[in-house]
């Protein structure tokens, strides 16, 4: 099985949202990505952060910012996400009627494209999209709250996304999102993932920074069966 190197995306759901440039910094020289959610409180029963905290974020960093959609009409909001300097757009598939236009919408804007599938879908019907995306976001809990359980059971997912992948040598990252921690990393870097969305693991620790390569490693260590 070919893995490329980890990538670790802090998700900054579990920073303090008072001191959020500050959060970022913390996580500055450790986190390959910085992961932004934004709910709608339609899609998901949520409501988070936007368009205009992104783009204030933007320059308070220099870290690629990984975006995660969980909004009904991506269609409409995505392209805004990459205009403003996102690294990455991850859309839902269950929110969108043709996910290959609005991924060439989003590469034609200059960012990754992304598709995302959530704890129910299955995601064999998506496997022919992937050539058009550069990273598939498989999430192993329920999406729209922070801090679940993380649920092995989804990393099948994982492993026939990762089959595909190969047997296609497509370049596309596949990213896991929900309860990654010290205890599930290896297990999701074991199954193929190679990119980790780390919300609480990393901003409920002392020094997140460290908690970064901490998870990083580990994610390392079960990729190469060392």
């Amino acid at each position: 099985m070919t893995v490329p190197p980890p990538i670790v995306a802090p998700s900054i759901l579990a920073a303090d949202f008072s001191r959020l440039a500050e959060e970022v910094r913390a996580v500055e020289g450790a986190a390959d990505w910085l992961h932004v959610d934004v709910m709608d409180n339609h899609f998901v029963p949520n409501l988070t952060i936007g368009l205009p905290v992104v783009q204030s974020l933007r320059a308070a960093t220099e870290l690629p910012f990984d975006v995660h959609l969980m909004i009904n009409d991506p269609g409409r909001w995505a392209p805004g996400y990459a205009d403003a300097g996102a690294y990455n757009v991850t859309f839902h598939a269950e929110a969108c009627d043709d996910p290959v236009a609005l991924a060439k919408e989003l590469r034609a804007a200059g960012a990754k494209a992304g598709l995302a599938i959530d704890r129910d879908t299955p995601i064999e019907p998506y496997l022919d999209l992937l050539p058009s995306f550069d990273t598939l976001l498989i999430m192993t809990i329920k999406a729209g709250f922070g801090g679940q359980r993380f649920i092995p059971e989804l990393l099948e997912k994982v492993r026939t996304a990762r089959r595909h992948v190969n047997a296609g040598h497509l370049e596309l990252r596949i990213e896991v999102d929900g309860g990654i921690a010290a205890d599930t990393i290896e297990q999701a870097a074991a199954a193929g993932a190679d990119a980790f969305v780390a919300g609480t693991a990393v901003y409920g620790a002392d020094d997140p920074a460290e908690a970064v390569r901490r998870l990083r490693g580990l994610a390392e260590r079960a990729a190469t069966g060392a």
